[in-house]
């Protein structure tokens, strides 16, 4: 089956960027490009939520928490999909995952930590 493969997290200050790659392991068409992609963040003692997403033909959406300081994309031929997040807040401090929206159980990655210092 595989699955998705997060990078790009870690440690940055308030106020601070960090872009964030996701790819399948298996990365071909019927993992990726019919799909619509998104980030799901989860923070300690917190359940899992949609971040952000983005469809088949670019189309976006944004949780509140994400608009105007977030920015989905996708680059269908390399099978990849990307969050740039600008004046990180402490709030964001959490493990984020990506997977299609609706989410395939079968897909979880490990997830990439990014931790935000106040």
């Amino acid at each position: 089956q595989g699955q998705f493969v997060e990078s790009g997290g870690g440690l940055v200050q308030a106020g601070g960027s960090l872009r964030l790659s996701c790819v399948h392991s298996r990365a071909i068409f019927s993992t990726f490009s019919p799909h619509t992609m998104a980030w799901y963040r989860q923070a300690p003692g917190k359940q899992r939520e949609l971040v952000a997403s983005i469809g088949s033909a670019g189309n976006t959406n944004y949780a509140d928490s994400a608009k105007g300081r977030f920015t989905i994309s996708r680059n269908n031929s390399r099978k990849t999909v990307y969050l740039q997040m600008n004046s990180l807040k402490s709030e964001d401090t959490a493990v984020y995952y990506c997977n299609h929206l609706p989410q395939n159980q079968d897909y979880w990655g490990q997830g990439t930590q990014v931790t935000v210092s106040s």
